[in-house]
């Protein structure tokens, strides 16, 4: 996010999504022991994906509004292990979270990741390359740029799947 501007035109895109695609990135740990605090949050709407760099402040509000509202979908897969350590960089209430890795176990899939959802459901492969990079950088090159909105685009394209499948409740 570049300016308030952006972050507005974010946080009205969000509000009105409905349903979107939520992931975290955090810098990876090589050393046993180390661990690290997420840098970056992907939402992914019907109309764009917002990368939200979580060193800047700006955009705690406009997360902590779009988590906690009750009317917007927030799927992804193994959220609480976005969210446990998201807590850490700013405290919210969640509200609307939706597991699809959890929903997919309720319907017999072995397979629970994103990369292995997005080929069993949508046809499509992803591929890992810029995974372990370093997503505390100051400008994200163009492979992380991809893969962070995709995963959070796949989480939104998964949910519609689902739901057009039956697989959701309510």
């Amino acid at each position: 996010m570049r300016t308030a501007e952006d972050l507005d035109r974010a946080r009205v895109d969000c509000a009105e999504a409905g349903v979107v695609g939520f992931d975290t990135e955090t810098r990876p740990a090589f050393r046993k022991g180390e661990m690290h605090l997420p840098c970056l949050a992907q939402v992914a709407t019907a109309r764009a994906v917002y990368l939200f760099p979580l060193r800047d402040a700006a955009v705690h509000a406009v997360l902590i509004t779009l988590l906690g509202d009750p009317q917007v979908v927030k799927a992804g897969v193994g959220l609480a292990d976005d969210l446990r350590p998201l807590q850490q960089v700013f405290p919210f209430a969640e509200q609307n979270m939706l597991d699809l890795g959890r929903i997919a176990r309720q319907h017999d899939l072995a397979q629970t990741g994103v990369r292995n959802l997005a080929g069993i459901v949508m046809g499509i492969r992803i591929p890992k390359g810029a995974r372990t990079s370093n997503w505390a950088a100051r400008e994200l090159s163009a492979a992380q740029i991809t893969y962070a909105a995709t995963d959070a685009w796949v989480c939104r394209e998964l949910c519609l799947r689902f739901e057009a499948l039956g697989w959701l409740p309510g």
